[in-house]
């Protein structure tokens, strides 16, 4: 059954000043998660929330608390943040063996939590075989991960068509897919007809002169490019 594309709004771009408002504004434009960020600084060149935050945003929405964690360690800090309220957890396949991604997964598995995984943009697809058929979403990055504001990669989409491919022969219909960077109105009917379902939106909304119908535009353009890919192509 056909599920709309839904978007994931990353706070990383949101004002930090005024983050609450900001949290409020894009679930009432109808975003379906909010996207956390968490860097450490070694494993992605850049430095930004944790846990804290993470607490403190999930008393305060009702959205999905979508979190991508871009850690040299996720063995060790995937409890702190499943303690913290999240609702997914993302994890990078480089940065474990195939044995650890398997057993990052069950772990994020027996506490409650659906369980992603990432892949930066030169990661072959293959990398997420030990755990596609047992995974609730993966992220495929349209750039390189670590700061915001980035373009994107041109010929992402196939990559999405891969990963959706492989999640089908794996036996994983109801696998979700992501894609997070450069997406705004352009890019997103690109990946979204070659199967993504949720769309990673950081500048493209929070930059934009009015947040909320720069989502709902995304969203928009998006299940009409999904909606039209399914239907064979036509108009």
């Amino acid at each position: 059954m056909y599920q709309p594309v839904r978007i994931a709004p990353s706070i990383l771009s949101a004002d930090f000043m005024n983050l609450g408002a900001d949290i409020a504004m894009i679930e009432a434009a109808g975003a379906g998660f909010v996207h956390i960020d968490v860097m450490d600084g070694h494993f992605v060149p850049n430095l930004t929330m944790g846990v804290p935050l993470l607490k403190q945003l999930k008393a305060a929405t009702s959205l999905v608390c979508d979190v991508h964690l871009m850690i040299d360690n996720p063995l060790t800090e995937i409890p702190w943040f499943i303690d913290a309220g999240a609702d997914l957890v993302n994890v990078h396949a480089e940065a474990l063996t195939a044995d650890e991604l398997v057993c990052a997964v069950a772990m994020i598995h027996e506490a409650g939590c659906k369980a992603a995984a990432a892949l930066k943009p030169k990661t072959p697809v293959s990398a997420l075989d030990p755990v596609i058929d047992r995974l609730d979403m993966a992220l495929v990055m349209s750039v390189e991960p670590g700061f915001s504001g980035q373009s994107y990669i041109a010929g992402s989409d196939r990559r999405v068509a891969e990963v959706a491919a492989r999640a089908r022969a794996a036996g994983n219909e109801s696998m979700l897919i992501q894609v997070d960077g450069g997406i705004g109105e352009v890019t997103a009917p690109l990946v979204a007809a070659a199967g993504a379902d949720v769309l990673v939106c950081g500048n493209a909304v929070f930059k934009a002169a009015d947040p909320a119908l720069a989502l709902q535009t995304v969203q928009a353009v998006a299940d009409v490019a999904r909606l039209t890919a399914l239907a064979g192509g036509e108009a």
